[in-house]
Protein backbone atom coordinates (compact mmCIF):
# COMPACT_ATOMS: atom_id res chain seq x y z
CA UNK A 1 0.00 0.00 0.00
CA UNK A 2 1.24 3.54 -0.75
CA UNK A 3 1.93 6.22 1.80
CA UNK A 4 -1.31 7.98 2.76
CA UNK A 5 -1.89 11.41 4.27
CA UNK A 6 -4.34 11.78 7.15
CA UNK A 7 -5.56 14.85 9.00
CA UNK A 8 -7.89 15.21 11.95
CA UNK A 9 -8.84 18.09 14.24
CA UNK A 10 -9.60 16.83 17.73
CA UNK A 11 -12.42 18.09 19.92
CA UNK A 12 -10.24 20.75 21.57
CA UNK A 13 -8.80 22.02 18.27
CA UNK A 14 -5.52 20.11 18.39
CA UNK A 15 -4.60 19.04 14.86
CA UNK A 16 -3.07 15.64 14.07
CA UNK A 17 -1.45 15.01 10.66
CA UNK A 18 0.21 11.84 9.44
CA UNK A 19 1.85 10.03 6.57
CA UNK A 20 1.13 6.37 7.22
CA UNK A 21 3.23 3.70 5.57
CA UNK A 22 2.28 0.04 6.25
CA UNK A 23 5.62 -1.08 4.78
CA UNK A 24 7.75 1.00 7.17
CA UNK A 25 9.78 -0.67 9.89
CA UNK A 26 9.56 2.23 12.37
CA UNK A 27 7.19 4.97 13.52
CA UNK A 28 7.79 8.58 14.49
CA UNK A 29 5.81 11.22 16.35
CA UNK A 30 6.41 14.88 17.05
CA UNK A 31 4.57 17.71 18.81
CA UNK A 32 5.24 20.94 16.90
CA UNK A 33 4.43 24.16 18.74
CA UNK A 34 4.30 27.27 16.57
CA UNK A 35 6.41 29.32 18.89
CA UNK A 36 10.06 30.30 19.03
CA UNK A 37 12.44 33.18 19.60
CA UNK A 38 10.57 35.51 17.23
CA UNK A 39 7.41 35.14 19.34
CA UNK A 40 9.07 36.31 22.55
CA UNK A 41 9.04 39.78 24.04
CA UNK A 42 12.60 41.12 24.08
CA UNK A 43 12.76 41.10 27.87
CA UNK A 44 12.09 37.33 28.00
CA UNK A 45 14.30 36.41 25.05
CA UNK A 46 15.31 32.77 25.35
CA UNK A 47 12.17 31.62 27.17
CA UNK A 48 11.14 29.21 24.35
CA UNK A 49 14.46 27.38 24.53
CA UNK A 50 14.41 27.45 28.34
CA UNK A 51 10.92 25.90 28.25
CA UNK A 52 12.20 23.15 25.97
CA UNK A 53 14.63 22.17 28.75
CA UNK A 54 11.91 22.35 31.40
CA UNK A 55 9.73 19.85 29.51
CA UNK A 56 12.22 17.12 30.42
CA UNK A 57 11.99 17.93 34.14
CA UNK A 58 8.78 15.97 34.53
CA UNK A 59 5.09 16.57 35.10
CA UNK A 60 2.98 16.67 38.24
CA UNK A 61 2.74 12.85 38.04
CA UNK A 62 5.99 11.85 36.30
CA UNK A 63 9.45 12.67 37.62
CA UNK A 64 12.33 13.56 35.30
CA UNK A 65 13.94 10.18 35.99
CA UNK A 66 10.72 8.32 35.25
CA UNK A 67 10.30 10.26 32.02
CA UNK A 68 13.77 9.30 30.81
CA UNK A 69 13.35 5.69 31.94
CA UNK A 70 10.05 5.30 30.10
CA UNK A 71 11.56 6.59 26.85
CA UNK A 72 14.52 4.27 27.37
CA UNK A 73 12.31 1.23 28.02
CA UNK A 74 10.47 1.75 24.75
CA UNK A 75 13.79 2.07 22.90
CA UNK A 76 12.94 5.57 21.72
CA UNK A 77 15.28 7.97 20.02
CA UNK A 78 13.79 11.12 21.41
CA UNK A 79 14.81 14.72 21.76
CA UNK A 80 13.65 18.29 21.22
CA UNK A 81 14.82 21.51 19.59
CA UNK A 82 13.90 25.19 19.45
CA UNK A 83 14.30 27.59 16.54
CA UNK A 84 13.18 31.11 15.78
CA UNK A 85 9.77 29.85 14.70
CA UNK A 86 8.93 26.54 16.31
CA UNK A 87 9.64 24.16 19.18
CA UNK A 88 9.50 20.42 18.56
CA UNK A 89 9.42 17.37 20.86
CA UNK A 90 9.76 14.04 19.09
CA UNK A 91 10.37 10.30 19.37
CA UNK A 92 11.32 7.59 16.86
CA UNK A 93 10.34 4.05 17.87
CA UNK A 94 9.37 0.61 16.65
CA UNK A 95 5.74 0.49 15.44
CA UNK A 96 4.50 -1.51 18.42
CA UNK A 97 5.62 1.31 20.75
CA UNK A 98 4.07 4.15 18.76
CA UNK A 99 1.09 4.59 21.09
CA UNK A 100 3.41 4.59 24.13
CA UNK A 101 5.58 7.28 22.52
CA UNK A 102 2.60 9.45 21.57
CA UNK A 103 1.12 9.25 25.05
CA UNK A 104 4.39 10.02 26.83
CA UNK A 105 5.12 12.96 24.52
CA UNK A 106 1.63 14.27 25.15
CA UNK A 107 2.06 13.96 28.90
CA UNK A 108 5.43 15.73 28.96
CA UNK A 109 3.90 18.66 27.06
CA UNK A 110 2.28 19.68 30.34
CA UNK A 111 5.33 20.07 32.63
CA UNK A 112 5.23 20.81 36.33
CA UNK A 113 7.49 23.89 35.96
CA UNK A 114 8.70 23.56 39.55
CA UNK A 115 10.65 26.47 40.99
CA UNK A 116 13.62 24.35 42.08
CA UNK A 117 13.89 22.83 38.57
CA UNK A 118 13.66 26.33 37.11
CA UNK A 119 16.49 27.59 39.33
CA UNK A 120 18.72 24.61 38.50
CA UNK A 121 18.09 24.77 34.77
CA UNK A 122 18.75 28.52 34.65
CA UNK A 123 22.37 27.73 35.51
CA UNK A 124 22.48 25.13 32.73
CA UNK A 125 21.20 27.66 30.19
CA UNK A 126 23.74 30.26 31.28
CA UNK A 127 26.50 27.66 30.87
CA UNK A 128 25.21 26.88 27.39
CA UNK A 129 25.32 30.56 26.46
CA UNK A 130 28.89 30.75 27.77
CA UNK A 131 29.86 27.68 25.75
CA UNK A 132 28.60 29.20 22.51
CA UNK A 133 30.58 32.36 23.22
CA UNK A 134 33.68 30.22 22.64
CA UNK A 135 32.51 29.47 19.08
CA UNK A 136 33.61 32.27 16.71
CA UNK A 137 31.08 31.36 14.04
CA UNK A 138 28.20 31.39 16.52
CA UNK A 139 29.25 34.73 18.00
CA UNK A 140 29.38 36.31 14.55
CA UNK A 141 26.18 34.62 13.38
CA UNK A 142 24.13 35.93 16.31
CA UNK A 143 25.56 39.43 16.00
CA UNK A 144 24.88 39.43 12.26
CA UNK A 145 21.23 38.37 12.52
CA UNK A 146 20.65 40.73 15.43
CA UNK A 147 21.80 43.63 13.25
CA UNK A 148 20.17 42.36 10.05
CA UNK A 149 16.73 42.10 11.67
CA UNK A 150 17.20 45.18 13.83
CA UNK A 151 14.03 46.03 15.80
CA UNK A 152 12.34 42.83 14.54
CA UNK A 153 12.00 39.67 16.69
CA UNK A 154 13.64 37.51 14.00
CA UNK A 155 16.83 39.03 15.36
CA UNK A 156 16.23 37.48 18.78
CA UNK A 157 18.80 34.98 20.02
CA UNK A 158 17.31 31.52 20.49
CA UNK A 159 19.32 30.96 23.68
CA UNK A 160 18.65 34.47 24.95
CA UNK A 161 21.34 36.56 26.61
CA UNK A 162 22.96 36.49 30.03
CA UNK A 163 20.78 39.42 31.02
CA UNK A 164 17.42 38.07 29.80
CA UNK A 165 17.98 34.58 31.23
CA UNK A 166 19.28 35.90 34.55
CA UNK A 167 16.26 38.19 34.90
CA UNK A 168 13.68 35.65 33.69
CA UNK A 169 11.20 34.56 36.36
CA UNK A 170 9.23 31.33 36.58
CA UNK A 171 6.03 33.40 36.55
CA UNK A 172 7.00 34.97 33.22
CA UNK A 173 7.82 31.54 31.82
CA UNK A 174 4.48 30.13 32.96
CA UNK A 175 2.61 33.06 31.40
CA UNK A 176 4.42 32.47 28.10
CA UNK A 177 3.65 28.75 28.30
CA UNK A 178 -0.04 29.34 29.07
CA UNK A 179 -0.38 31.70 26.12
CA UNK A 180 1.39 29.71 23.42
CA UNK A 181 1.45 26.00 24.33
CA UNK A 182 -2.19 25.62 23.37
CA UNK A 183 -4.23 23.20 21.29
CA UNK A 184 -4.75 25.75 18.51
CA UNK A 185 -1.02 26.57 18.32
CA UNK A 186 0.25 22.97 18.19
CA UNK A 187 0.25 20.22 15.58
CA UNK A 188 1.07 16.55 16.12
CA UNK A 189 2.90 14.96 13.18
CA UNK A 190 3.08 11.18 12.74
CA UNK A 191 4.85 9.05 10.15
CA UNK A 192 5.66 5.41 9.41
CA UNK A 193 3.76 2.27 10.41
CA UNK A 194 1.11 4.08 12.45
CA UNK A 195 -2.44 3.18 13.41
CA UNK A 196 -3.79 6.68 12.84
CA UNK A 197 -7.16 6.17 14.52
CA UNK A 198 -5.59 4.60 17.61
CA UNK A 199 -3.01 7.39 17.86
CA UNK A 200 -5.70 10.05 17.58
CA UNK A 201 -7.72 8.36 20.31
CA UNK A 202 -4.66 8.33 22.60
CA UNK A 203 -3.81 11.96 21.87
CA UNK A 204 -7.44 12.95 22.45
CA UNK A 205 -7.36 11.26 25.85
CA UNK A 206 -3.96 12.55 27.02
CA UNK A 207 -4.48 16.10 25.73
CA UNK A 208 -8.18 16.45 26.51
CA UNK A 209 -7.70 19.36 28.90
CA UNK A 210 -5.66 21.47 26.48
CA UNK A 211 -7.41 24.73 25.76
CA UNK A 212 -7.20 27.23 22.91
CA UNK A 213 -5.72 30.69 23.36
CA UNK A 214 -5.94 32.27 19.92
CA UNK A 215 -2.14 32.58 19.85
CA UNK A 216 -0.92 34.52 16.84
CA UNK A 217 2.39 35.62 15.42
CA UNK A 218 3.21 39.26 14.69
CA UNK A 219 2.95 39.43 10.87
CA UNK A 220 5.06 42.59 10.54
CA UNK A 221 7.90 42.16 8.05
CA UNK A 222 11.37 43.44 8.95
CA UNK A 223 12.85 46.59 7.45
CA UNK A 224 16.10 45.50 5.81
CA UNK A 225 18.87 47.83 4.74
CA UNK A 226 22.62 47.67 4.19
CA UNK A 227 24.37 47.21 7.51
CA UNK A 228 27.89 46.39 8.68
CA UNK A 229 29.01 44.55 11.81
CA UNK A 230 32.69 44.60 12.75
CA UNK A 231 33.88 42.47 15.66
CA UNK A 232 37.38 42.00 17.01
CA UNK A 233 38.40 39.37 19.52
CA UNK A 234 41.91 38.69 20.91
CA UNK A 235 40.88 35.06 21.37
CA UNK A 236 40.53 34.23 17.66
CA UNK A 237 43.32 33.62 15.16
CA UNK A 238 41.32 33.40 11.92
CA UNK A 239 39.12 35.81 10.00
CA UNK A 240 35.39 35.12 9.66
CA UNK A 241 32.77 36.73 7.42
CA UNK A 242 29.00 36.32 7.16
CA UNK A 243 26.74 37.97 4.60
CA UNK A 244 22.95 37.86 4.97
CA UNK A 245 20.45 39.18 2.40
CA UNK A 246 16.67 38.85 1.88
CA UNK A 247 15.12 35.91 0.02
CA UNK A 248 11.64 34.45 -0.60
CA UNK A 249 9.42 33.51 2.34
CA UNK A 250 8.39 29.97 3.27
CA UNK A 251 5.01 30.42 1.56
CA UNK A 252 6.58 31.83 -1.64
CA UNK A 253 6.80 29.37 -4.54
CA UNK A 254 10.08 31.02 -5.54
CA UNK A 255 11.73 29.31 -2.58
CA UNK A 256 12.59 26.32 -4.80
CA UNK A 257 14.53 28.43 -7.28
CA UNK A 258 16.17 30.32 -4.39
CA UNK A 259 17.36 27.07 -2.81
CA UNK A 260 18.85 25.94 -6.10
CA UNK A 261 20.51 29.31 -6.67
CA UNK A 262 22.18 29.12 -3.27
CA UNK A 263 23.47 25.64 -4.09
CA UNK A 264 25.07 26.86 -7.31
CA UNK A 265 26.73 29.61 -5.31
CA UNK A 266 27.91 27.76 -2.25
CA UNK A 267 27.22 24.03 -1.99
CA UNK A 268 29.99 22.17 -0.07
CA UNK A 269 31.54 21.01 -3.35
CA UNK A 270 31.29 21.82 -7.05
CA UNK A 271 29.95 25.33 -6.40
CA UNK A 272 31.18 28.78 -7.39
CA UNK A 273 32.53 29.59 -3.94
CA UNK A 274 34.13 26.17 -3.54
CA UNK A 275 36.13 26.51 -6.76
CA UNK A 276 37.04 30.18 -6.30
CA UNK A 277 37.87 30.09 -2.56
CA UNK A 278 38.52 26.55 -1.31
CA UNK A 279 40.25 25.00 -4.32
CA UNK A 280 42.45 28.06 -4.76
CA UNK A 281 43.52 27.90 -1.11
CA UNK A 282 42.29 31.41 -0.42
CA UNK A 283 39.74 30.37 2.23
CA UNK A 284 39.46 27.48 4.66
CA UNK A 285 35.64 27.45 4.67
CA UNK A 286 33.13 28.81 2.18
CA UNK A 287 29.46 28.05 1.76
CA UNK A 288 26.09 29.56 0.93
CA UNK A 289 22.54 28.55 1.83
CA UNK A 290 18.95 29.71 1.74
CA UNK A 291 16.50 29.61 4.64
CA UNK A 292 12.78 30.42 4.32
CA UNK A 293 10.89 31.82 7.30
CA UNK A 294 7.31 32.79 7.99
CA UNK A 295 6.90 36.01 5.97
CA UNK A 296 10.54 36.44 4.95
CA UNK A 297 13.56 34.46 3.83
CA UNK A 298 17.31 34.91 3.79
CA UNK A 299 20.35 34.07 1.72
CA UNK A 300 23.40 33.28 3.82
CA UNK A 301 27.08 33.32 2.79
CA UNK A 302 29.91 32.31 5.13
CA UNK A 303 33.69 32.13 4.74
CA UNK A 304 36.76 31.95 6.97
CA UNK A 305 40.50 32.09 6.43
CA UNK A 306 43.66 34.05 7.08
CA UNK A 307 42.53 37.38 8.60
CA UNK A 308 45.07 39.23 6.46
CA UNK A 309 43.34 37.89 3.36
CA UNK A 310 39.76 38.50 4.49
CA UNK A 311 39.37 41.58 2.22
CA UNK A 312 40.47 39.44 -0.71
CA UNK A 313 38.02 36.70 0.27
CA UNK A 314 35.20 39.25 0.44
CA UNK A 315 36.22 40.57 -2.97
CA UNK A 316 35.92 37.10 -4.49
CA UNK A 317 32.49 36.63 -2.87
CA UNK A 318 31.31 39.92 -4.39
CA UNK A 319 32.67 38.86 -7.78
CA UNK A 320 30.84 35.53 -7.62
CA UNK A 321 27.60 37.21 -6.54
CA UNK A 322 27.83 39.75 -9.37
CA UNK A 323 28.50 37.06 -11.98
CA UNK A 324 26.17 34.39 -10.60
CA UNK A 325 23.25 34.86 -12.99
CA UNK A 326 25.34 35.18 -16.13
CA UNK A 327 27.27 32.03 -15.22
CA UNK A 328 24.19 29.77 -14.89
CA UNK A 329 24.01 26.88 -17.35
CA UNK A 330 21.65 24.00 -18.13
CA UNK A 331 24.32 21.67 -16.79
CA UNK A 332 24.05 23.43 -13.42
CA UNK A 333 20.32 22.73 -13.47
CA UNK A 334 20.74 19.05 -14.34
CA UNK A 335 23.24 18.51 -11.52
CA UNK A 336 21.15 20.45 -9.01
CA UNK A 337 17.98 18.54 -9.80
CA UNK A 338 19.76 15.25 -9.34
CA UNK A 339 21.44 16.33 -6.11
CA UNK A 340 18.31 17.78 -4.52
CA UNK A 341 16.14 14.90 -5.68
CA UNK A 342 18.56 12.46 -4.05
CA UNK A 343 18.60 14.44 -0.79
CA UNK A 344 14.80 14.73 -0.66
CA UNK A 345 14.29 11.06 -1.51
CA UNK A 346 16.80 9.87 1.07
CA UNK A 347 15.01 11.92 3.69
CA UNK A 348 11.73 10.39 2.63
CA UNK A 349 12.92 6.86 3.32
CA UNK A 350 12.96 7.33 7.10
CA UNK A 351 9.71 7.91 9.03
CA UNK A 352 11.60 10.21 11.42
CA UNK A 353 12.59 12.48 8.53
CA UNK A 354 9.10 12.36 7.03
CA UNK A 355 7.63 13.32 10.40
CA UNK A 356 9.97 16.29 10.66
CA UNK A 357 9.22 17.43 7.11
CA UNK A 358 5.50 17.13 7.74
CA UNK A 359 5.55 19.00 11.05
CA UNK A 360 7.77 21.83 9.86
CA UNK A 361 5.85 22.20 6.61
CA UNK A 362 2.51 22.39 8.39
CA UNK A 363 3.80 24.76 11.05
CA UNK A 364 5.33 27.20 8.56
CA UNK A 365 3.24 27.23 5.43
CA UNK A 366 0.42 24.77 4.90
CA UNK A 367 -1.28 23.21 3.00
CA UNK A 368 0.15 19.70 2.86
CA UNK A 369 2.20 18.73 -0.19
CA UNK A 370 3.50 15.25 -0.86
CA UNK A 371 7.15 14.37 -1.23
CA UNK A 372 6.38 13.54 -4.86
CA UNK A 373 4.93 17.04 -5.33
CA UNK A 374 8.12 18.52 -3.92
CA UNK A 375 10.28 16.47 -6.27
CA UNK A 376 8.13 17.41 -9.24
CA UNK A 377 8.40 21.10 -8.35
CA UNK A 378 12.19 20.83 -8.12
CA UNK A 379 12.23 19.21 -11.55
CA UNK A 380 10.22 22.13 -12.98
CA UNK A 381 12.60 24.86 -11.81
CA UNK A 382 14.09 26.63 -14.82
CA UNK A 383 17.07 28.88 -15.35
CA UNK A 384 14.66 31.74 -16.02
CA UNK A 385 13.10 31.19 -12.58
CA UNK A 386 16.52 31.28 -10.95
CA UNK A 387 17.38 34.47 -12.83
CA UNK A 388 14.06 36.01 -11.79
CA UNK A 389 14.74 35.19 -8.14
CA UNK A 390 18.13 36.89 -8.37
CA UNK A 391 16.51 39.92 -9.96
CA UNK A 392 13.93 40.14 -7.18
CA UNK A 393 16.44 39.31 -4.42
CA UNK A 394 19.85 40.48 -5.71
CA UNK A 395 21.70 39.84 -2.43
CA UNK A 396 20.93 43.45 -1.59
CA UNK A 397 20.35 45.02 0.81
CA UNK A 398 22.75 43.01 2.88
CA UNK A 399 24.31 42.78 6.30
CA UNK A 400 28.02 42.07 6.22
CA UNK A 401 29.59 40.89 9.49
CA UNK A 402 33.26 40.18 10.11
CA UNK A 403 35.22 38.85 13.07
CA UNK A 404 38.99 39.20 13.20
CA UNK A 405 41.74 39.10 15.85
CA UNK A 406 42.08 42.22 17.95
CA UNK A 407 44.78 44.59 16.85
CA UNK A 408 47.91 44.42 18.98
Amino acid sequence: MPIEFHERVLTNGLRVIAETDPAAHTAAAGFFVRTGARDEASEVMGVSHFLEHMMFKGTADITADQLNQRFDRMGARNNAYTSSELTCFYAHVLPERAIDAVELLGAMMRPALRQDDFDTEKGVILEEIAMYKDNPFWVLYEACLERHYEHHPLGHRVLGTNETITNLTSDAMRAYFDGRYSADNTAVALAGRIDFDACCASIERVCADWGSTGAVRDPATPSIQDRVVTLRDPGVSRGYAILVAPGPAASDDRRYAAAMLSQVLGAPDNSRLHWSLIETGLAEEAQASFDAHDGVGEFFVYASGDPERLPEILGVIDRELDGLVSSLTEDDLVCLRARLATAVTLGGERPADRMQRLGRQWTLRRPYTTLEDELARIERVTLDEMRAVHEAFPFRPRTLATLTPAES
